[in-house]
């Protein structure tokens, strides 16, 4: 049986602490799954934007060189080379040099190599380099890749700002991270190939491009070449490398929540074209907000669950502790205890309860003195009333000097009577106490003997006992008034062929006897008004002897014992006996009995 504690806590927990974190959870799940939707709507709409940005920054830079084409002097130079160009203006030739290095503030170096003169200069920080020659200059990976092929230029990924050819004054303390274009010059009408110019680009200007897609929610950003190289990453560390392979697959898989970050990506245009712009976002950050909200729920709801033991603890020791102390109370009585105190000073519900207890076990008591003991000395009144109607003793000692008389007047029929009379008086003799089966077996065998001489051998009688139960113990006079009323109401009343069966068995834990003849039987109405004054009516003079046998069952075995009752669909008349082996009244009375024989033997 669950406490009334116990089952307050499953309520606390199924009604108000489940459903309560339940609903948590699928706010938390609902909130987690729109706010990551909207990112993705933000992150695809800045990604469409920032990529045309980039494009179009990108388009600026790769676009630049073609401005020599409309400087004629310059020009001149790529074609003809420094010597035969010699009439040319030396500063508005450096100028417009100049000019070029000053044209974006992202632009940290460019350099000239013309292929007439094998020789290349620089310009850093808008001063000119002196020319230096150099004949292998096309043998570099990158300056030769472009050279043949078909593209105008090639980007280079991010590196240290290099001191090309050593002719330019580049400080050491600039360590300044730049991308270089490398462009192709050539002739426009003959597509001769007259040089190269490459620019460094400070990486700072397409970086503020890239991080403005990480503004909101942190994160980090990458730009990637169409070999997977970081152009540009948040990362500094990454710039200018391969891609690492444990970020290579989870950038496939764009768009998704991989558990721990939210991926998406770009594929860019021409002039970038292959080239990926991604963005990484933490769901530590984005969804930031939504655990704090989820962590603050979870606290009220710890909270509360915490205010619902206290709650329970106080209702357990207001209220269901008294109930407890009641219910070992009600276990006391069930245990045989009729005189438990109640506490009747309460004056609510459970001190009601206890007053009507106690006005109820006191009701129960007095019953108990005034009824059922009663009861007990009304019985044993009775058989001592039917004792003293014939002295047992006067008569046994009158049969035993008429059965010496027969005897000496050769008559043995008359003794073998006068013997079963005897037996049958010296068995009434312990009409109230506890006999053996085969005691009661042996009085209805001497009973019958008398009956025969009575109505002849043509009585049909059948007694199957079994022998497993001959030693068992019920109370006396137990079957034999059952055959008495046989006789009475059969063979007296000329139901000279009815027939007498007595059986007795065990079956499961309980002990049957029975008494059925086929002779004498009653309606079905008077059968129950038979059943009503055995079960029901008090004690009265028609039917006494069921009655008695009944009630002695029901006081000595319970409620379990008793008789059953049958016509046998008008064919005769049945008497069952029922008595249950574990009973505790007959275990009570059996120890009683062994007690009382110790006393004897003292």
């Amino acid at each position: 049986m669950k406490s009334i504690q116990h089952r307050l806590l499953i309520m606390l927990l199924i009604f108000i602490i489940l459903p309560y974190f339940l609903s948590v959870l699928i706010i938390y799940k609902y909130t987690k799954h729109s706010v990551e939707q909207h990112e993705l709507e933000i992150s695809e709409d800045q990604m469409e934007e920032l990529s045309e940005e980039l494009e179009q920054y990108f388009y600026d830079l790769s676009n630049l060189p073609y401005i020599i084409y409309r400087n004629p002097d310059l020009i001149r130079i790529f074609t003809n080379g420094f010597e035969d160009s010699i009439y040319l203006n030396p500063i508005a030739v450096e100028k417009s040099i100049e000019s070029i290095y000053l044209m974006r503030n992202e632009i940290r170096q460019v350099r000239f190599y013309i292929d007439k003169d094998k020789g290349s200069f620089t310009v850093y920080n808008a001063m000119v380099s002196a020319r230096k020659y150099q004949p292998d200059f096309l043998e570099q990976p990158l300056i030769k890749k472009l050279y043949h092929a078909n593209e105008p230029f090639i980007i280079e990924p991010p590196h240290r700002i290099k001191n090309y050819n050593h002719a330019a004054t580049i400080p050491q303390s600039d360590k300044t991270v730049v991308m270089s274009i490398h462009h192709k010059i050539e002739d426009v009408l003959t597509n001769k190939f007259l040089g190269f110019m490459t620019i460094d680009f400070d990486i700072a200007g397409y970086a503020r491009i890239c991080n403005s897609l990480i503004k909101e929610h942190g994160g980090s950003v990458l730009l990637l070449d169409a070999k997977d190289r970081v152009m540009y990453a948040s990362d500094q560390t990454l710039i200018g490398k391969q891609i690492p392979s444990e970020l290579q697959p989870r950038i496939e898989a764009e768009g998704t929540n991989n558990g721990e970050d939210i991926i998406f990506s770009k594929t860019l245009s021409e002039p970038l074209n292959q080239w990926k712009l991604v963005k990484i976002t933490p769901s530590q950050s984005l969804f930031k907000e939504v655990r704090k909200t989820a962590y603050t729920n979870i606290l009220v709801g710890i909270g509360v669950g915490l205010l619902g033991l206290i709650m329970i603890s106080i209702i357990t020791y207001r209220i269901t502790r008294p109930i407890k102390l009641l219910s070992q109370k009600v276990l006391s009585i069930e245990g045989g205890n009729m005189d438990v105190p109640f506490d009747d000073s309460r004056e609510d519900e459970i001190g009601h309860l206890e007053k009507h207890m106690k006005d109820m076990m006191d009701r129960i008591n007095l019953h108990i003195d005034r009824e059922y003991k009663l009861e007990i000395e009304n019985r044993k009144n009775q058989f001592r009333a039917l004792k003293s109607q014939v002295n047992p003793h006067f008569l046994f000692n009158a049969l035993q000097s008429i059965g010496a008389v027969a005897l000496r007047s050769h008559s043995p029929k008359v003794y073998e009577l006068v013997t079963s009379l005897s037996k049958m008086m010296r068995y009434s003799i312990r009409a109230d106490q506890w006999v053996l089966i085969r005691d009661e077996v042996d009085y209805i065998n001497a009973y019958l003997s008398l009956q025969k001489e009575r109505f002849g051998d043509s009585i049909n009688v059948s007694i199957h006992i079994n022998e497993s139960i001959l030693e068992r113990e019920i109370p006396s006079m137990t079957l034999q008034p059952l055959v008495e009323n046989f006789f009475k109401h059969c063979y007296e009343e000329g139901f000279y062929d009815a027939r007498l069966l007595i059986y007795g068995e065990i079956k499961g834990q309980t002990l049957h006897l029975g008494v059925e003849n086929d002779g004498a039987s009653m309606k079905l109405s008077e059968l129950e008004t038979l059943r009503e004054n055995i079960y029901t009516a008090p004690v009265a003079s028609e039917h006494i002897g069921l009655k008695n046998i009944h009630d002695r069952l029901v006081l000595n075995y319970g409620q379990g014992a008793g008789l059953e009752l049958d016509t046998m669909d008008g064919k005769g008349f049945s008497v069952r006996m029922s008595i249950p082996l574990d009973s505790k009244f007959a275990r009570d009375e059996m120890a009683g009995r062994e007690k009382d024989y110790e006393g004897s033997n003292c």
